[in-house]
């Protein structure tokens, strides 16, 4: 794995999410999940073992920059859960389609939200989230426009090289 170059992806996901992503927004809540997106990418193309330190990172970010219900921690549960499931199961199911990764991307982000709210309501009274949007409508508009992010993210992190293993090691000799 190429952390300086993870590091680097993250924090421009990071920076496109809190600020650049209203462009794409649909309705006045609606608007894609760069991070679940890329939870997805290195669940599923990464090792186990670096599966499972990009989903917490990854949920540790999605944690900075949006908390559910104003509270920090649940995202980081549900992204590193969900993140470690997707990446020890990726030797049985192949995610390099489109429509693959799309459902993966939806299926993924309703699950994390769902996770995520019931973790951020033990710890607060209400929240003023709108839970189909939360639950709904932002998985599958993250998971509509979610393969058209892999190509780019595939090609810095150089992860689509068609004589890599499983795990992305190549040649000794780069």
């Amino acid at each position: 794995m190429r952390w300086i170059r993870f590091a680097v992806l993250v924090l421009a996901a990071s920076i496109l999410q809190a600020s650049l992503m209203d462009v794409l927004r649909v309705r006045r809540d609606v608007k894609p999940d760069l991070l679940l997106v890329l939870l997805v990418f290195f669940g599923s193309r990464c090792t186990p073992t670096d599966g499972v330190i990009t989903s917490f990172v990854l949920g540790f970010v999605a944690d900075l920059i949006n908390p559910i219900g104003g509270v920090m921690g649940p995202r980081i549960i549900s992204f590193g859960l969900f993140g470690t499931l997707l990446s020890d199961v990726q030797n049985v199911f192949s995610l390099r389609r489109p429509l693959y990764q799309s459902v993966a991307i939806f299926l993924l982000g309703v699950l994390t939200a769902v996770l995520g709210y019931l973790l951020a309501s033990l710890r607060t009274e209400g929240s003023q989230t709108r839970l189909l949007t939360l639950f709904l409508w932002q998985p599958l508009y993250s998971g509509i426009l979610g393969p058209l992010f892999s190509l780019p993210v595939g090609w810095w992190m150089r992860m689509n090289r068609k004589n890599r293993s499983l795990y992305g090691h190549g040649s000794r000799f780069r």
